[in-house]
């Protein structure tokens, strides 16, 4: 259920004006997000358990909270209509990032925030690096965070959002190589590969041969997660089998390669050097050694996995396409494949998953969000 909340005025956001003539005035990435009432069935992209409170991020600026995963109530406000992707706390302090370059804050509970950064369409003029959607964010306490998206961009604060810094990891990371070398074979369902650059005979025949058959490293892969392991360091799940990781704490990058050519979604971390990253067409690999080797984990499914949550004790609930849900309550136990199935009896793609304390899991996605049973 959605409770409606009244709108308040952003004191602190930037307002369409000040960014110049040259910005259109109802630039969605400017404009107050509208208090909808099916906003909770609306898609939603993230959620983040916040002690206690659960925050979920989504399209058209939607951000709902909930105390209990049943009851939700869309923020007061929201000053952007871009879609949010993901969302992180510290110490009841919020941050979400999304479309258009957009990030906001709360920085005191997530009723009300405020717009830290965003990068407006400017009217006649064409920038290709400007608006790159930001898609995972991660911040290690109130002052230091990052904001991860498209084309290798690495955005980087000291002072909890009110300044950011650009690095482009394709551009100053470290390249110590990987199971896969600059060439792989290639999938032919990832939709990574590009038919154009296949050869054609001069019979129309469709003939490849073995070089034909290679996909080379993409030069500025987009980052889509990134998340802090036990141990402290930093790891960035990318496109095309692409991994990055800091061993000090983002200052310096290192950037390797995966057992396979597909793009990853998420990852996940536990104790100490123990990471797991999941992503298209099913595939999951697990690392006790901070991406050094990696085992392939069978899932039984060819379901792309869009995101998931560690649970203790090495435990993971991976969420999907087709309403796929894996799920395993300990590291030492296989995945159990499961199928969501809301009331309408549709199986939507499954964005993210959270925990309530009474062992049930609150899931986001393509229609909304809803919550499920205990699994164990």
């Amino acid at each position: 259920m959605l409770c409606m909340a009244v709108t308040a005025t952003a004191a602190h956001a930037r307002q369409p004006d000040d960014f110049g003539e040259g910005v259109a005035k109802d630039d969605p990435a400017l404009l107050d997000a509208e208090l909808m009432p099916r906003a909770a069935q609306s898609l939603l992209l993230d959620i983040v358990d916040g002690g206690g409170l659960f925050v979920a991020v989504g399209e058209r600026g939607h951000v709902l909270h909930s105390s209990d995963g049943i009851e939700w109530t869309q923020a007061e406000h929201v000053p952007t209509r871009s879609t949010l992707t993901a969302v992180a706390h510290v110490d009841g302090r919020y941050w979400a990032v999304g479309h258009d370059g957009v990030i906001l804050h709360a920085p005191s509970g997530p009723s009300h925030w405020e717009r830290q950064r965003a990068e407006p369409l400017v009217i006649g003029g064409f920038d290709p690096e400007a608006g790159v959607p930001l898609l995972d964010v991660l911040f290690l306490d109130t002052g230091r965070g990052f904001a991860i998206g498209a084309f290798s961009l690495l955005l980087e604060t000291t002072d909890g959002g009110a300044s950011w810094t650009s690095r482009f990891l394709s551009e100053e990371a470290e390249d110590i190589g990987g199971d896969i070398a600059a060439g792989a074979p290639v999938d032919e369902e990832d939709p990574g590969s590009d038919e154009d650059d296949f050869i054609v005979d001069d019979d129309d025949d469709w003939n490849f041969s073995a070089d034909d058959l290679m996909l080379d490293a993409e030069d500025d892969p987009h980052l889509n997660a990134i998340v802090r392991t036990g141990s402290g360091a930093l790891m960035i799940a990318a496109e095309r089998g692409t991994m990055f990781r800091s061993r000090d704490e983002g200052q310096s990058w290192e950037r390797f390669r995966l057992p396979y050519e597909g793009s990853m979604f998420g990852v996940l971390s536990w104790e100490d050097d123990h990471v797991m990253v999941l992503g298209l067409r099913g595939n999951v690999f697990e690392s006790f050694d901070l991406g050094d080797s990696w085992q392939r984990v069978d899932t039984g499914t060819e379901a792309s996995l869009m995101g998931g949550l560690a649970l203790p004790g090495g435990g993971a609930l991976l969420v999907g396409n087709e309403g796929r849900m894996l799920w395993r309550p300990s590291g030492d136990q296989p995945f159990t494949a499961l199928t969501y199935t809301n009331e309408e009896g549709e199986t939507p793609v499954l964005a993210a998953p959270a925990a309530r304390d009474d062992g049930s899991f609150i899931l986001v996605g393509e229609r909304g969000v809803d919550r499920t049973r205990r699994l164990d």
